[in-house]
């Protein structure tokens, strides 16, 4: 194989795993969410749940089986029309609704929907009668599947505490007029953890058999980033039945799913949020994922009961704890959760994608250097130095190996002269040429194979990790997860429209001021080799850093400016290891003879 050949292979590859990439990351996503939409709107209202002992059966919070709310009241009236307990802490605020006894109003106080500092802090969890309903409801059933409670049942506080924090725990009751006396304590950590313990005390006279139960419930269906490396929507780890998780169309289509469990956890997860209700390890329960539509609103659950009954005789109390997660996935903060509480691969939480063995660590590193360096930016700039180290030695021997034929080419062009007609004669003899100078056509591949995996895992840390998230770096770059706001189709918004909103090629409008660096860059990398000879092989290597410059122009910001140190850091190697080798590069003036106008061809004279 031929430095030209290979390198046209190379460029062949790249092309198409871009232009697989689009599909996957930008087309893909946003076809789906459009098959998602009518794939919901062809649904038929679902039926009542049966066979599962859950809450479910009879009534959904405030919203009943058959109807739902046609009105939604602004978030701040429906928190308004409900007594309720303050929760406050250092990293959460918000209140438990004292109708139901329910956590429904949850705000994540680190966190904002922007990189502006008056930007609106992240809102998790809203009350059922407003638009986008999310809650997290503990309780009891009957051995029929009941509920013990009412769900509109209005608890009072008992004790002094009258707010939720740290150490401050808050008990609620309710009394059902029946000799059964209901009793809810929150108790929440530092970050994002609820201990809910749950009393029954009987004072009557007749023994009351119950079943503890858990769920979240979210109202409508959330917008999703619906990418392909990450998931969002229900999700649980449930025993020997592992990760158990659906897309909320694929959950709509199922409508229920009941598995049982020994322990487990089960829950939403967003992108950077998540909920989930854990009961204590190794505790029996049945669970369930189930959507239903009443009155053409989607509803989505997970839930599990105790498959253990509790009988609360006479003059007795019975107990019961579990816990509920609700707020940011901290990768450090949940890994704590697992070890503290023996929580069942808590950490699937976060969803780490297909080269987790490689994106984890990678992440791990990258975290470990933000905290010596101060910036992330920084830190993926020092984990790109540290990856071409570990492969300097593999690079150093692609790179010899090029520099090698580059000086082998005129026995190479003998070669292929002296045996133009005979093809197979003539790749004998090219092997036997890289035999005796010990070359390896091949190993210039290398150093761009190893480079995927890599970005893959790159570009799935920066896309999914919440420390990426708003993190800065220099200059005009607030969030290292956004691409880079710039456009040089505004001339930097001196332009006042918005070119990206143009239909079919709208999406390749944004390019800012990195993704152009990157593609010089790639571009100078390029030059670093004379043009192929070959006509077509030239135009597509001239053209590749254009299609890399607009596909990168949508990417995140930190994964271009990796590609683009990246590419400078290649093209400082590559240029020391084949000058070492006595190659002679003429990087200068290969770039200067770009810019050189082309002799025209000669016209034969005509007889």
């Amino acid at each position: 194989m031929t430095e030209n050949n290979r390198n046209i292979i190379i460029a062949i590859v790249l092309s198409m795993l871009v232009l697989v990439g689009w599909q996957f990351l930008v087309a893909g996503p946003q076809m789906e969410r459009s098959r998602q939409a009518a794939i919901i709107a062809a649904e038929q209202q679902a039926g009542a749940n049966t066979g599962l002992s859950t809450p479910i059966v009879a009534t959904d919070g405030s919203i009943p089986a058959d109807a739902a709310p046609t009105v939604f009241e602004t978030r701040d009236a429906a928190i308004a029309a409900t007594a309720r307990v303050t929760v406050d802490t250092a990293e959460l605020m918000g209140s438990i609704n004292l109708t139901g006894a329910r956590l429904d109003d949850l705000h994540l106080k680190n966190y904002r929907e922007t990189v502006e500092d008056d930007s609106p802090i992240i809102t998790l969890l809203s009350p059922v009668t407003t638009a986008g309903g999310y809650y997290i409801e503990q309780g009891w059933v009957t051995e029929n599947g009941e509920t013990a409670v009412p769900t509109d049942a209005v608890w009072t506080i008992e004790g002094v505490n009258q707010m939720l924090r740290e150490g401050n725990p808050v008990t609620l009751a309710w009394d059902n007029g029946a000799g059964l006396i209901f009793r809810r304590t929150f108790e929440v950590d530092e970050h994002y953890l609820f201990t809910v313990t749950q009393a029954v005390e009987n004072t009557g006279t007749a023994a009351v058999t119950l079943m503890p139960f858990s769920r979240v419930v979210r109202v409508g269906t959330p917008h999703v980033a619906n990418f392909f490396i990450m998931h969002e929507g229900p999700l649980g780890v449930l025993g020997a039945n592992n990760l158990v998780g659906r897309k909320y169309a694929d959950l709509a289509k199922e409508q229920r799913i009941d598995l049982t469990s020994n322990g487990g956890w089960l829950g939403f997860t967003d992108k950077y949020w998540a909920t989930a209700v854990l009961p204590e390890p190794q505790t029996p329960i049945s669970t369930r994922m189930s959507w239903r539509k009443p009155a053409g609103l989607d509803i989505y659950e997970t839930s599990y009961v105790g498959t253990q009954t509790v009988v609360v005789a006479p003059g007795t109390t019975a107990n019961n704890k579990s816990y509920v997660f609700a707020g940011a996935k901290v990768e450090a903060v949940i890994a704590n959760y697992g070890q503290v509480y023996g929580f069942d691969r808590l950490d699937l939480l976060i969803d780490w994608g297909w080269f987790h063995f490689l994106t984890w660590p990678l992440f791990l590193l990258l975290r470990a250097l933000y905290g010596i360096l101060g910036n992330f930016g920084l830190a993926i700039l020092t984990v790109t130095i540290l990856v071409k180290a570990v492969f300097f030695p593999l690079a150093s021997r692609s790179y010899a190996s090029m520099a090698a034929m580059r000086r082998v080419q005129p026995e190479m062009k003998a070669i292929q002269e002296r045996h133009k007609e005979d093809r197979p004669a003539q790749q004998t003899a090219m092997m036997e040429l890289y035999k005796k100078e010990k070359i390896n056509p091949l190993s210039g591949c290398w150093p761009l194979l190893i480079q995927i995996p890599v970005f893959f895992s790159l570009y799935t840390i920066i896309f999914i990790s919440l420390e990426m998230r708003h993190a800065p770096f220099f200059g005009w770059i607030q969030d290292l997860a956004a691409p880079d706001p710039t456009n040089i189709f505004t001339l930097f918004g001196l332009i006042p429209w918005t070119p990206t909103a143009l239909p079919l090629i709208g999406n390749f409008l944004h390019l800012g001021v990195w993704p152009v660096i990157m593609g010089i860059t790639m571009w100078v990398q390029m030059k670093l080799n004379p043009p192929p000879t070959d006509a077509t092989q030239a135009m597509i290597f001239a053209w590749m850093p254009v299609i890399f410059t607009f596909m990168l122009g949508t990417f995140p910001a930190g994964l271009v400016i990796y590609w683009a140190w990246n590419n400078t850091l290649s093209v400082t190697q590559q240029w020391f290891i084949m000058r070492r080798h006595g190659v002679e590069v003429n990087l200068l003036g290969n770039i200067l003879s770009t810019f050189k106008r082309k002799p025209k061809p000669a016209v034969a004279d005509k007889a």
